[in-house]
């Protein structure tokens, strides 16, 4: 496929440079830099190239291998004991990831309460947190740095996720009201075993993973990860690879380094949905699929990362991050709904009554193809600094930190060839294992926007300890986001001409604030507040009324706990939470000829939150993560004498909130080399946003039995043991279905 891009109006700026050749001299010229330091004779004291308690400190790495409960996170910018942080974290750990077989970013949150999915129009999973968007290009993160793309994630490279709940703008600057997502990467480290595990299973299922650990030195070490993944799931294939390199060298000294590269890319099919029948689901199998063999979801994501940390002697730190990426994506998918009535049986309009093996079902094709193809340059620099001292008998943990995003995004438009449209046919629903075929490759693929933006954000924050059972947290942040918004003729006649340029900059604060009371070891007990923002220009892109409009703003309240049991090796989480968004863009009767959107809308929700994660007793481990969330709220909407526009009306129950949703993992030891396990996904019913339709709600259950002759593991899963038939996804056209019964045998190798 070849990309069509216009020539660029005089007003032009610079794009960034390809980064796949900039991401790989550099990582090159540290690699080698790093080889060379590894062999080179010592040239300075003992005393000065090792910090012995440091190196005590990393020899000792925690690792979530081994467990179904965390204890630290760094999704607070640096690495932190969860008891410290004054807001909600779940952590889905390596073990769970493992003995679950989770490999998307999807199926890692379905194991964490509170969240739910929108089928959005381009195919993308909206991600919902306490009824709140996690958008996959904003509120995504890597290793603490924004992951700025919507692509397909695998957690291939996962050492964890990490999901923080509620206001998170003094973090990572604009983001959602419902929290952020961090993908915590694989690290090199001086004492790991690798691993090589083949998966088989339903629907052709091929997955082989490498986790290969090396030691290269006295304080190096070199890991590599890798991924293959086929399959053929009743139509729609799975096609992806990846793999992730990364040296780490000067592990526990007081300089530490690491070059790190990702490649993953995808060539999968896309199952876009299924049409609702009067507001229900289709009564069908649950392997049904109705999208074109041609649909697919192409794409990739290449990321060169450099980090250092230098440790000062009262254990401060000062880390620093700079990182290249460069995302495609191609999609091309089918929104499928049902035919005329002039092409039905007898001639009729589909009813719940008339519907049928012989229902036609009516595909998109021609220019109503539903093709999402971009490109990403992204640029990131982060650096903190974590100082503790004491000042008039208070300690202080004190962070400060600067980032830096610098993006460029262009988009494109799939038109038809000049021969004529490419029309998928229509099929029955008889017909549900994926059928018909374009050459999506005739389209003329030709640029029609792009999107420059930059963003920089200053903060400090100090945690004090102003009694020995009282600690205070406060922080502050201020943002500078500043995009352009540029697009272009695709006609023959203007083609490449400029049709509009949209521009817009904001500077915002964010605070944070939050009181701990930590009576013993054990417990920790918290209240918080903290503040969000969210710019007009997320999703890349300014319309007309956009453009002039501020952000919108969010608050959120939480009391918690977090409880140990007396061995420490399970943890109890609890939360009431209370989230605002004041201010959503809206039109309404202020303003009849508006020139931009009015924050006037408002909704909330608020809950409770159960989590529990670790050990029991010797032999059972048990993960369970609970939301309930009663009180949820549309309270002000876009409205011309009170009648509602557009969107959800006041007083009703928003969209993709769930009342109750969660999850439980169990497993028991039966002897030293047999354990087995099972778990529960649930959520109550849902509605999509802006739909009174109402998808049932579910449960559906999990068993693993795993058994491990030690060099070797073996292990079988069966996901969805009832078959249930569910509404995964939702959106107020179609819905996606939940996955079908699945069979898994997994062996792993360990070396």
């Amino acid at each position: 496929m070849t990309r069509t891009t216009p020539p660029l109006p005089l007003r032009s700026t610079r794009r960034l440079p390809p980064l796949r050749l900039q991401a790989a001299a550099a990582a090159a010229a540290l690699l080698a830099a790093a080889a060379g330091a590894q062999t080179a004779p010592a040239t300075s004291a003992p005393a000065e190239q090792v910090l012995p308690p440091l190196r005590a400190k990393a020899a000792a790495e925690p690792s979530d291998k081994d467990t179904l409960q965390a204890t630290e996170t760094r999704i607070g910018k640096t690495r932190q004991e969860l008891r410290d942080l004054p807001q909600s974290v779940t952590v889905v750990t390596e073990r769970l990831m493992d003995e679950r077989n989770l490999d998307t970013l999807k199926d890692a949150l379905r194991n964490t309460a509170g969240v739910s999915f929108l089928a959005a129009e381009g195919g993308e999973e909206d991600i919902r947190l306490r009824g709140f968007s996690l958008q996959a290009t904003g509120d995504i993160f890597v290793d603490g740095l924004r992951d700025p793309a919507f692509y397909e994630r695998d957690s291939f490279n996962w050492e964890r996720l990490e999901v923080l709940r509620g206001s998170a703008s003094m973090l990572f600057g604009r983001g959602s009201t419902g929290g952020a997502v961090n993908q915590v990467s694989k690290l090199p480290r001086l004492f790991q075993p690798s691993e090589v595990a083949v998966t088989v299973g339903s629907g052709g299922t091929l997955r082989g993973t490498l986790d290969l650990n090396a030691k290269t030195g006295e304080n190096a070490a070199l890991r590599v990860n890798a991924m293959v993944n086929v399959g053929n799931q009743h139509g729609v294939k799975t096609d992806k690879t990846g793999i992730a390199p990364a040296l780490r060298w000067g592990i526990g000294t007081r300089d530490e380094f690491l070059v790190g590269l990702y490649r993953l890319d995808n060539d999968n099919g896309i199952h876009y949905g299924l049409p609702w029948l009067a507001g229900r689901m289709l009564p069908v199998d649950t392997r049904s699929y109705y999208g074109a063999l041609s649909d697919v979801s192409s794409g990739s994501a290449t990321m060169a990362t450099l980090g250092h940390v230098h440790r000062f002697a009262d254990r401060s730190e000062w880390r620093s991050t700079l990182r290249l990426g460069r995302y495609e994506r191609d999609q091309r998918a089918s929104a499928v709904r049902f035919a005329p009535a002039a092409v039905q049986p007898g001639g009729v309009a589909v009813t719940p009554e008339t519907f049928g093996p012989d229902t036609v079902l009516r595909r998109s094709g021609g220019a109503g193809v539903h093709a999402k193809i971009q490109d990403l340059d992204a640029l990131t620099f982060q650096s903190d600094v974590d100082k503790k001292f004491q000042v008039g008998g208070w300690r202080h943990a004190l962070q400060a930190g600067v980032d830096f995003t610098k993006d460029a995004f262009t988009g494109y438009v799939a038109a038809n060839p000049a021969s004529g449209p490419l029309l998928k046919p229509d099929v029955t629903v008889a017909d549900n294992r994926g059928s018909g075929w374009v050459d999506e490759s005739l389209r003329q693929v030709n640029k029609n926007r792009d999107f420059d933006a930059e963003a920089l954000g200053l903060y400090l924050q100090d945690l004090v300890q102003v009694a020995p059972a009282w600690k205070l947290l406060l922080g502050a942040r201020w943002d500078r986001f500043a995009g352009r918004y540029r697009t272009f003729s695709t006609a023959a006649a203007n083609f490449g001409e400029l049709t509009a340029e949209r521009r817009r900059t904001d500077a915002l604060w964010s605070q944070r604030a939050g009181v701990l009371w930590q009576p013993t070891p054990l417990s920790s007990f918290h209240f918080s507040y903290g503040t969000s923002f969210n710019t007009s220009g997320d999703a890349y892109q300014y319309d007309a009324l956009g453009s002039n409009t501020p952000p919108e703003k969010s608050r959120n309240f939480e009391l918690g706990a977090k409880l140990d049991s007396a061995s420490g090796h399970a943890t109890l989480r609890l939360a009431l939470f209370h989230a605002t968004k004041t201010n959503e863009r809206n039109r309404d009767e202020e303003s009849v000829s508006p020139t931009n959107y009015v924050l006037s809308g408002q909704r909330h929700a608020a809950g409770l939150e159960i989590d529990v994660a670790g050990r029991i007793t010797p032999a059972w481990e048990v993960y369970v993560s609970y939301a309930w969330i009663p009180d949820a709220e549309v309270d002000k909407a876009s409205s011309v004498l009170g009648t509602t526009l557009t969107g959800e009306r006041v007083g009703q129950r928003p969209g993709l909130t769930p009342e109750h949703s969660g999850t439980m993992w169990t497993t028991w030891r039966v002897t030293p080399r047999l354990r087995i396990g099972g778990g529960l996904n649930a959520r109550s019913s849902d509605t999509p946003q802006q739909s009174t339709i109402r998808a049932p709600g579910f449960v559906t259950g999990d068993l693993m039995a795993e058994y491990d002759a030690g060099a070797v593991l073996f292990k079988l899963n069966v996901s969805n043991v009832t078959d249930k038939l569910y509404a995964d996804v939702l959106y107020r056209g179609h819905y996606i279905p939940g996955k079908p019964r699945t069979v898994q045998f997994t062996t792993v190798a360990r070396f």
